[in-house]
C-alpha cells in the first residue's frame, strides 16, 4: 500500500519566513545549542521551559521587566512560579504596536446589520478615555470589571480600559439568561458593568435591558452600569439602576495618554468559569503573564500570525476563545468579527 502524501508541504521560502524558524534561531544562538533538528529543539522547549520562556519573551517583544528569575518549584504542580519577580501590563502589550496607526485594529460585522472599523489610534483614544472613567467610577487594581455583551469592538475597548487599570475582567454572553449571569458575576462581585443594549440574532433584534435591570438589582456591588448603543443610538436606560450610555460614561475624560499600571507578572487578569454542568459554574482565573506569553506563543509560534495579518475566530464573550482573539493585537494583527 503507498503511503498517503501529505495535503500541504510549505515551500522553503515559507520555511525562512516562519516565525518558528527565527525563533528557533534566535534561541539557538542566545542559549548555545547544538541543535538542528525540530523534534531536538521541541524536546529542549520542554525539559527546558525557563529558557524556552525567556526567549518568548525576548522575541515577542514583552514590555514589561521579567526579574532575574524565570520560574521556582518548577517541579511542583500545583505550585510551579514563572517570572516570580516580573511586572507588567497586559493591555499595555496589546496596545504597544501601531497604536498611532489608522490602521485596522478591529473589523466587525454584526450579521448584516452593522459594519464598522476601529483603526489602532482609535482603539487606544476608547481605551484611555474608559480607563480614566473606570477611576473615577472606583475600579483600582484588583477590583472587578464584567462585560455583558456580544463581540463587539466595545468589549475589546473595555477590557483593555480594566486591565490598564490592574483590574480583572469577566464576561458572558448576552444570549445568558439572569440566573446564569447571576451565578458567574454574582460570585465575583463586580464594580461596573458593561452591556449591550441587544444583539442580533438571525436578521432580529434582541434587547437585553430588562433583563440587565434584574441583574444589577441582584448584583449590590455593582456602582455604575455601562450601556453600549448596537441596536439603537440613543437606548432607554431607565429600566437599569445606576445605568449611562458609554458616551455619557466617557465623556467628562479627554484623550490623553494611558496609565498603565505595572502590576506582578501574575496577576489576575481573566475570570473564566466552567460550563456548569456540575452546579453552579466554577470560577477560574488566568494570571496576566501567562495568559500574555502563551498567547504570543500560540499567535507567534504555532499560527505563524505576523503585524498587518487578519485574525478571526467565531466566538462569543462567553467562551475563552475570545480572551485568545483579543491577544492577536499583541501581535500587531487585525481582528476580524
Amino acid at each position: 500500500m503507498a503511503a498517503e502524501k501529505p495535503l500541504w508541504t510549505p515551500s522553503e521560502e515559507s520555511i525562512e519566513r516562519a516565525n518558528v524558524t527565527q525563533f528557533a534561531r534566535m534561541a539557538i544562538h542566545d542559549w548555545g545549542l547544538r541543535l538542528n533538528t525540530y523534534p531536538a529543539f521541541y524536546r529542549w522547549s520542554v525539559d527546558h521551559p525557563e529558557q524556552f520562556w525567556r526567549s518568548v519573551w525576548k522575541f515577542c517583544g514583552v514590555r514589561g521587566e521579567h526579574g532575574a528569575r524565570a520560574m521556582v518549584d518548577g517541579g511542583k504542580m500545583p505550585g510551579a512560579r514563572f517570572f516570580p519577580d516580573g511586572r507588567l501590563n497586559f493591555a499595555e502589550n496589546l496596545l504597544g504596536r501601531h497604536n498611532d496607526s489608522d490602521g485596522d485594529a478591529i473589523v466587525f460585522w454584526g450579521e448584516d446589520k452593522v459594519k464598522r472599523r476601529m483603526s489602532h489610534a482609535e482603539l487606544r483614544v476608547l481605551v484611555g478615555r474608559l480607563a480614566e472613567a473606570l477611576r473615577a467610577a472606583g475600579v483600582a487594581p484588583g477590583d472587578r470589571v464584567a462585560g455583558y455583551l456580544p463581540n463587539i469592538p466595545e468589549a475589546v475597548a473595555a477590557m483593555l480600559a480594566a486591565a490598564s487599570i490592574g483590574a480583572s475582567w469577566s464576561s458572558c454572553s448576552p444570549d445568558f439568561g439572569v440566573q446564569g449571569v447571576l451565578d458567574r458575576f454574582g460570585q465575583i462581585e463586580p464594580k461596573v458593568l458593561f452591556t449591550a443594549d441587544g444583539y442580533w440574532y438571525n436578521g432580529k433584534p434582541v434587547g437585553v435591558l430588562e433583563k440587565v435591570g434584574e441583574i444589577v438589582a441582584q448584583l449590590p456591588t455593582v456602582r455604575r452600569t455601562v450601556v453600549v448603543s448596537y441596536l439603537d443610538e440613543q437606548p432607554d436606560v431607565s429600566l437599569v439602576p445606576n445605568a449611562q450610555r458609554l458616551e455619557d460614561f466617557i465623556a467628562p475624560h479627554a484623550p490623553g495618554d494611558i496609565r498603565f499600571e505595572q502590576m506582578p507578572f501574575n496577576y489576575p487578569l481573566y475570570i473564566m468559569y466552567s460550563s456548569g454542568t456540575t452546579g453552579v459554574p466554577k470560577c477560574i482565573v488566568h494570571g496576566a503573564g501567562g495568559t500574555l506569553l502563551k498567547h504570543l506563543s500560540e499567535h507567534q509560534l504555532h499560527s505563524d500570525l505576523k503585524p498587518g495579518d487578519r485574525l478571526f475566530y467565531f466566538t462569543t464573550c462567553g467562551w475563552m476563545m475570545w480572551n485568545w482573539l483579543a491577544s492577536g493585537l499583541a501581535s500587531g494583527a487585525t481582528l476580524v468579527g
